[in-house]
This record gives C-alpha cells, sequence and structure tokens, in this order.
C-alpha cells in the first residue's frame, strides 16, 4: 500500500494500492493541513503531524483507533517523522533538533542532536524490514520489471501487476511494452 496526505480543498490521510488503484480515504474529519506522515509496519498503525491544527495524531490502517499523541505549539515545527519500537523521531524545523517522543502518550521528548537544515529522518532497522517473497515485479529473465519496459506498480498483492510507461511513451496494446 501506499499511504499520503492531502491537504488541498479537503484535507485527508489517504492510501491506495501502488498502481493507484483502490484508493481510500482513512481520515477526512477534524483535519486541516497534514505533512508528516509515519507508518508503524508492525501494528498497521499511520502516524500524521497537522501544523495547522497542532496535532500529531494516530489511526490504524483503516481508520479507526484515531487518538492524539501530541497537542500544542511544539507540533507546529514538527517534520519527516518516523517510528521505532515505542518513539516516534521527528524534525524540529524551528531549531533543526531531532526529537524523540514517546508514541504512545508524547511525553519523554527529547532532543537528541541538532542537524543543519534537516526535512526528514527514516529509521532502518533489520526487525523493521519485511522479508522478501517472489512479487509480481521481479524482474524476467531479460531483466525487465515484472516484465514491463518501463514501470511496474504491484496491484492489490504481491502477486498482481501493472506496467506504467515513462513519460513521453504510451502503453502498447500488450500491456507491457512502451512506446
Amino acid at each position: 500500500k501506499l499511504f499520503f496526505t492531502d491537504y488541498g480543498n479537503v484535507a485527508k490521510v489517504e492510501r491506495c494500492d501502488m498502481d493507484g488503484m483502490n484508493r481510500t480515504w482513512i481520515v477526512d474529519s477534524n483535519i486541516e493541513q497534514p505533512t508528516a506522515l509515519a507508518l508503524d509496519l508492525i501494528n498497521k498503525y499511520v502516524y500524521w503531524v497537522d501544523i495547522y491544527l497542532d496535532n500529531l495524531e494516530v489511526v490504524d490502517y483503516q481508520g479507526r483507533k484515531r487518538h492524539t499523541v501530541m497537542r500544542g505549539r511544539q507540533v507546529r515545527h514538527l517534520c519527516g517523522i518516523a517510528v521505532f519500537e515505542n518513539y516516534l523521531y521527528a524534525v524540529n524545523t524551528d531549531n533543526f533538533s531531532i526529537l524523540r517522543i514517546n508514541r504512545y502518550n508524547g511525553s519523554d521528548v527529547q532532543a537528541l542532536t541538532n542537524l543543519e537544515n534537516a526535512k526528514e529522518i527514516r529509521v532502518y532497522q533489520k526487525r523493521s524490514q519485511t522479508a522478501a517473497r517472489s512479487h509480481a515485479c521481479e524482474a524476467d529473465a531479460y531483466g525487465a520489471p515484472g516484465g514491463c519496459s518501463h514501470i511496474c506498480l504491484l496491484g492489490s498483492s504481491y502477486k498482481t501487476r501493472t506496467c506504467r510507461c515513462r513519460t513521453g511513451f504510451i502503453l502498447g496494446s500488450d500491456g507491457r511494452s512502451c512506446k
């Protein structure tokens, strides 16, 4: 799945399949300007920062179990959040500090270090990486991802895929080659 925020005419947090199909709103009320977004892949939760409402909130992948983790002026400057174990990590753009925040109740906020001009943060840890299995976008015998000449996008499961073309090309009638 792909998770993303939008704060155009209607602010929301959404999800869809990697090929853009099955687009679903998971949060569309009491939300104004969602910016940063992070996923808890193990427990299937979505965290986001609303810089207009000064909220750091969480919801499950279906849009249920929503609650506020942290609220207040300090949230206004958060961007680039990441989840690891019991904490959220975020960049505070007011002073470029890297913060560690208890993800269950917003307490125990600690500034860990400062990184000039930081905008994003990512946590890479072996336990949070899912085991690789064969999927529809694996390279074929000719090195083409999923048999697609340009771009392969996974569908609603790891067994389905959609081929797409780079800008300036159109998909051929075979659904795989670009012209």
